[in-house]
C-alpha cells in the first residue's frame, strides 16, 4: 500500500509557541499515549472535528511534516474505526515541518492544508 509523504499535527495557540520555541514535546493525550498523533490529509477533517471540537477553529494551527525524513519513527497503526493513522515515536523538529498555517476550512467545512515550502 503507498503510503503519503506527509502527515498534519493539529497545535492549539499554546503548543504553536512551545513549537516555535523547539519546546513542543507533544500535547497531552501524545505524552499520555507515549507517541505523537499524526492525520493524513483524508483524516485531517474528521480528526479536527472530532478531538478539537471545543476549541476554536481560529485557535489551532496546523503543521505539514516530512514522514520520508523522519523514517523508521513512524509506525503507522490502527486507531479510529480500525484506519491506520501515522504514530510518530520522537519529536517533531523544527527541520520536519515543511509547512504550517493557521487552520481554515474550506467552503465544505473541511481542512485546508497549509501550503508547503
Amino acid at each position: 500500500m503507498d503510503r503519503p509523504e506527509i502527515a498534519y499535527k493539529v497545535l492549539t495557540d499554546e503548543e504553536m509557541q512551545l513549537f516555535e520555541a523547539d519546546r513542543f514535546e507533544g500535547s497531552e493525550v501524545d505524552r499520555k499515549d507515549g507517541y505523537v498523533h499524526l492525520s493524513t490529509a483524508e483524516q485531517l477533517t474528521d480528526t479536527v472535528n472530532l478531538h478539537f471540537k471545543d476549541i476554536s477553529d481560529e485557535d489551532l494551527w496546523v503543521l505539514a511534516v516530512d514522514l520520508e525524513v523522519l523514517g523508521r519513527q513512524i509506525r503507522w497503526e490502527k486507531a479510529r474505526d480500525g484506519e491506520e493513522f501515522p504514530h510518530l515515536y520522537g519529536k517533531i523538529r523544527l527541520d520536519t515541518v515543511i509547512g504550517y498555517s493557521p487552520l481554515e476550512r474550506d467552503e465544505d467545512g473541511a481542512v485546508k492544508l497549509p501550503v508547503a515550502g
